[in-house]
């Protein structure tokens, strides 16, 4: 008798070995992140796609015995997270709070706002409130977890307390630190959203697709989190897979581009996309004035008229949205300015660019009038970078 409970302890009923045991913990937590991506933020939080009731059903069950969530506070908190962000009311932005708050103690951030009533109430809205919401997943959401551990230790003893302790960890870590810290905090950034938001790398995998998130926040109901040929969205292509077979259905993903090479003049279909794709819009300017400030660095630098460090800081800010920039960044940008009226011109037909969209007040045909007279300016300035782009621009259709 003592033999077999120490042989249960040990092995547990799986007598599963070590890397089978490794296998097993690396297939769960990957479940896990694979039913917050798809479930709780895409289609829940975002609207982005709708699920059968197969996999809706399955993946609310995996995450109560994984995580212990509850899908309206989830859904809620991240869409005051959007509505809030980098603001003060952000429940967990690094920028406000501090990047060590959000990334060791993002999970206590997330338990503190699950508590506040306005925001269940404001935000919580069109999530599962049907039989066993109420009665299980909502009511009892901690047993979930607890009845994990047993599982575990069942198949694999002892060592199934490690096991599940990374399953507890896993979100935590990876969501609440990672995503909400570091994804608002370091990496690369395709768009000039409006917040801090980040790539974290390209290749999103470990997370679900999640790593992609300055992708996310610049087109926040889009079921497809990747945007460039380089990038990889494992969450997307399982939202594919479930579409393939019946269990899915996209209802949106971020706009992308077409062009007509062939249009001389800017028409209202060119408006239009011009208006619908401004994120890529500015992502190419932004490699226009790099450009531009490569032809003008190399002239200036040869000149002896500003130092190359100086000069190098300048390009950064020359991609930034001016609003953005404060009183010392445009003062080096005006003694930039001062040495380089092509520069100085990239910048102010840049702010004139963007303003097109945000005109509420004009109508269709002076917004075009204005892209038109822009799209003209831009072809007599002189400045290549600025003439290649206009001619990209008008091709928009």
């Amino acid at each position: 008798m003592l033999d077999a409970v120490l042989n249960f302890l040990s092995n547990g009923l799986s007598g599963a070995s070590g890397w089978e045991i490794v296998a097993f913990t690396l297939i769960a937590t990957h479940i896990t992140i694979a039913a917050v991506t798809i479930y709780l933020h895409r289609c829940q939080a975002h609207r982005a796609l709708e699920l059968h009731a197969i996999p809706s059903h399955f993946f609310r069950f995996w995450l109560w015995l994984t995580t212990g969530m509850v899908t309206k506070e989830w859904a809620a908190i991240h869409r005051k997270h959007h509505a809030k962000c980098e603001t003060e009311d952000d429940p967990h932005s690094p920028v406000t709070r501090g990047i060590k708050k959000v990334f060791f103690e993002g999970a206590e951030l997330y338990r503190a706002e699950s508590k506040n009533a306005e925001t269940m109430e404001k935000y919580g809205h069109g999530t599962p409130n049907d039989w066993i919401e109420r009665n299980l997943y909502s009511k009892y959401s901690w047993q979930g977890v607890g009845l994990m551990l047993i599982i575990d230790i069942m198949l694999f003893g002892v060592v199934g307390l490690s096991v599940w302790a990374v399953q507890m960890l896993w979100i935590p870590v990876t969501a609440a630190g990672i995503i909400n810290g570091i994804g608002h905090y370091w990496g690369y950034r395709n768009y000039d959203c409006a917040d801090a938001a980040t790539n974290i790398f390209p290749i999103g995998i470990i997370i679900g697709g999640e790593e992609l998130h300055n992708n996310h926040h610049t087109f926040g109901t889009s079921a497809k989190l990747s945007s460039k040929w380089y990038e990889f969205d494992i969450g997307w292509m399982y939202i594919r897979i479930l579409e393939t077979v019946g269990l899915a259905k996209v209802k949106k993903v971020a706009p992308e581009p077409k062009f007509n090479r062939e249009k001389s003049v800017a028409d209202f279909d060119t408006l239009q996309s011009v208006i619908a794709n401004r994120y890529d819009v500015m992502a190419k300017y932004a490699k226009s004035v790099k450009s531009a400030w490569h032809d003008e660095a190399e002239h200036l630098a040869s000149k002896g008229k500003l130092e190359y460090k100086r000069l190098k800081s300048s390009r950064k800010l020359l991609q930034r949205e001016p609003a953005k920039l404060g009183a010392p960044q445009k003062q080096q940008l005006s003694e930039l300015f001062a040495h380089s009226k092509a520069l100085q011109t990239m910048h102010e037909m840049r702010v004139e660019l963007s303003a097109i969209w945000e005109r509420s007040n004009s109508s269709r045909e002076q917004l075009l009038q204005q892209l038109q007279d822009w799209c003209v300016r831009a072809e007599a300035s002189g400045i290549r970078a600025l003439q290649e782009f206009s001619r990209r621009l008008r091709s928009y259709a």
